[in-house]
Parts: C-alpha cells; structure tokens; sequence
C-alpha cells in the first residue's frame, strides 16, 4: 500500500516527517506499460545528485524530491523537457 500525504497529516498518522519532499507533476499522458519515462526522469535527476520517488499514472507522472532541492529539479526537468523536444524534431525531419 501506498499513501501520499500532506506532511501535517503523515505526522499525526505516525508516519516519518523528518525529510520534507516537494512534488512535481508532468503532466503526460503515458502508457502503463510504456519503457523509458520515469526511468529517464529519474536518470536525469540521478545525474544530478537529486534523489527521487516516481508515482506513475495514465494522465500523470508524479516525482517527489526533497523540498531543498526542487527548484533545481525543476529545471533540469524543464532543460530535459526542451532537449526531447528538440530531438523529436529532428526524428520528423523539421
């Protein structure tokens, strides 16, 4: 079982609040099954020092990152955003 909390509610529910994380959702409408997505997020931020937790679902992909470290997270997702972009782009020959 998985359960994703607010931290004032794990708190209360006995749970371990010592490392605050921040959540960042792409908002991406990926296969199940699909190969590659979270393990290429999780490698981009791996690459970086930044330690990671992925929720995967149909129409979201959820990554929670410590709350010090989410700005920076956040940019390199941006910056690997822009890079998949560009390669696509140059897949389709445009």
């Amino acid at each position: 079982m998985a359960v994703v909390l607010e931290k004032g509610e794990a708190h209360e529910a006995g749970f371990e609040t010592s490392l605050a994380m921040r959540q960042i959702t792409l908002n991406v409408n990926s296969a199940l099954d699909g190969v590659g997505l979270t393990a290429g997020v999780a490698a981009c931020l791996a690459e970086a020092g930044i330690p990671c937790n992925m929720v995967a679902a149909y129409h979201h992909v959820h990554i929670f990152v410590p709350a010090g470290l989410a700005d920076r997270a956040l940019q390199l997702l941006i910056s690997l955003q822009g890079d998949s972009a560009r390669a696509m782009r140059n897949v389709d020959g445009q």
